[in-house]
């Protein structure tokens, strides 16, 4: 059984197989640490998986706004035309929490936070916490990753 374990404290993702690591991914989480309640800009903590896959078959750094392909492919360019916007590029896999009352309905949900792990610029994938809430990756890692795991798996955020 594949899983992933999102490790806040080292800012990396850890992909297993039968507990075993298959590999480990440098990532970024939320600049307000970690926490579950709506409207917090936090990254939840817990038991989760993923609810969704979206992206397949786009290019490399396609950029996405509310889950769609807006038909852009990110440059430095286009950051400078936009330079407010939080970036989700390549690939999105959208969680849900299954703890109910910490990540899952109420005012903490994670689904209804719209908390991803997704692609973003790479330069901004430091090892250090600068997100709004989601896991940012490198481009080529979520690609990666996104390729190999099917929906529902199993994310566990610790932090």
């Amino acid at each position: 059984m594949q899983t992933l374990i999102i490790d806040v404290a080292s800012q990396q993702l850890h992909h297993l197989q039968d507990k075993k690591v298959l590999k480990s991914y440098l990532i970024s989480t939320a600049a307000k640490g970690v926490g579950e309640k709506k409207g917090s800009e936090q990254t939840p903590r817990g038991q989760h998986i993923i609810r969704a896959k979206i992206g397949a078959n786009y290019p490399k750094k396609a950029v996405f706004v509310g889950r769609r392909f807006t038909g852009e492919i990110y440059s430095p360019e286009l950051a400078l035309m936009h330079p407010n916007r939080d970036w989700i590029l390549s690939r999105i896999l959208w969680l849900s929490g299954l703890e109910l009352g910490k990540n899952r309905l109420q005012d903490c949900d994670t689904m209804q936070r719209y908390i991803y792990i997704h692609g973003c610029p790479d330069e901004k994938i430091t090892g250090t916490p600068a997100s709004h809430g989601c896991i940012r990756m490198h481009n080529d890692d979520i690609i990666e990753l996104f390729d190999l795991i099917p929906p529902k798996t199993p994310v566990l955020i610790q932090g």
